[in-house]
């Protein structure tokens, strides 16, 4: 098979899809790699190392889209890159559809194969290529929520992990997944009290079975959370449903109950946020206050630290993306049911039904299109 790497260009995008070492994987198997230049640089790889992988370089992202058979990419396209694509070509990424209405229906429009990495689904109902990112994510919001709790960055000046006599800051995560887990393990060990919140109470259970004493759990509902973010210094929402937007869980009344200086930290915005207020922002301009609140809502998180986040991503999504290209992507979604879990859009019809139900599409059955 034919594979495509472009470079990324959201804003701050800095990962890559493919590393010098999955390039020599895809060769050593008896495909063609063609990589764009400087794909690799910000995550630190250059052409001379995907050449010596045995990549062809080409100049341009039109020149990677024309010639290849499969895309692999890190984030969705953008809005230059939707007539880079074609009929019947495999794009292979993370897509969030259902939070982004005119990407779903660009992607009807080119007739291409989409497969999503966040929806790629294991039979225990893990996500195998979204955990890598969620684990980066979840792990960054308490970084960046710590540093924007500061005063010059019109936080409340206050220390996570407080000092002796001095209380530590309160942080609330919404969700005891992966980001949650994540973010609850940085921010106890900062030192931060810290609650945790999930509809799960055998989740809740596990989590106050293996997190420090300084971490607590909570049933979540309405209530609670109206009662919490009352005294919350930082708060890191991490709700996903698979594939479908996030529930509203933060409200715009409740930010008025909040304490000026709040940290709300949105790691659900690429599936539409589970903050009311939350729109997406860029490393460029990561933050916006509303009420005297501090919004971090940042789509693509893990670009910031894109060396590991590459590294990481690349090791989940290789081995799906070996089982494309060895076999094509009909075959290998027939074989491999997590994989075909994966499949949103192919050649103009909507086989995931949380995204058909987001925008009142049509829904096909998968099968149909196998």
């Amino acid at each position: 098979m034919i594979i495509g790497v472009p470079k990324e260009i959201k804003n701050n995008e800095n990962r890559v899809a493919v590393t010098p070492a999955g390039t020599q994987e895809f060769i050593k198997k008896g495909h063609t790699v063609y990589v764009q230049t400087k794909a690799g640089e910000g995550s630190g790889f250059s052409d001379e190392e995907y050449k010596g992988a045995g990549a062809k370089i080409l100049a341009t992202a039109k020149d990677v889209f024309d010639i290849s058979e499969m895309i692999i990419k890190v984030k969705e396209p953008i809005e230059q890159e939707y007539g880079l694509i074609k009929k019947d070509q495999l794009v292979f990424t993370y897509f969030h559809f259902a939070s982004h209405e005119p990407l779903a229906h660009a992607m009807i429009k080119t007739g291409s194969v989409c497969l999503a990495y966040e929806t790629v689904e294991r039979s225990d109902r893990s996500l195998p290529l979204l955990v890598p990112m969620s684990e980066v994510a979840g792990r960054m919001s308490i970084q960046e929520g710590a540093k924007y709790l500061e005063k010059p960055l019109k936080g409340r000046g206050i220390l996570l992990g407080g000092v002796p006599g001095v209380m530590p800051a309160k942080v609330l995560i919404l969700g005891g997944g992966v980001v949650g887990t994540n973010a609850a393990k940085i921010a106890a060990g900062m030192g931060a009290d810290v609650i945790i919140t999930d509809v799960n109470l055998n989740r809740l259970r596990y989590l106050d079975d293996v997190m420090p004493k300084n971490v607590h759990t909570m049933a979540s509902n309405d209530y609670v959370l109206r009662e919490l973010v009352k005294t919350s210094d930082l708060i890191v929402g991490g709700v996903l449903i698979p594939g479908a937007k996030a529930p509203k869980l933060i409200t715009r009344d409740m930010l008025k109950t909040m304490r000026p200086g709040t940290v709300l930290v949105d790691v659900a915005v690429d599936q539409g946020g589970c903050i009311e207020t939350c729109k997406p922002t860029t490393h460029e301009d990561p933050t916006y206050i509303i009420d005297d609140i501090v919004h971090y809502c940042v789509a693509n998180m893990p670009g910031a630290v894109p060396y590991t986040s590459t590294l990481a991503l690349t090791n989940a999504t290789l081995p799906y993306a070996l089982k494309l290209a060895n076999h094509g992507w009909k075959k290998a979604c027939k074989d491999n049911e997590d994989l075909l879990k994966g499949l949103n859009v192919v050649q103009g019809k909507v086989v995931y039904k949380a995204v058909a139900d987001a925008f009142n599409l049509p829904y096909t059955n998968v099968q149909e299109v196998l």
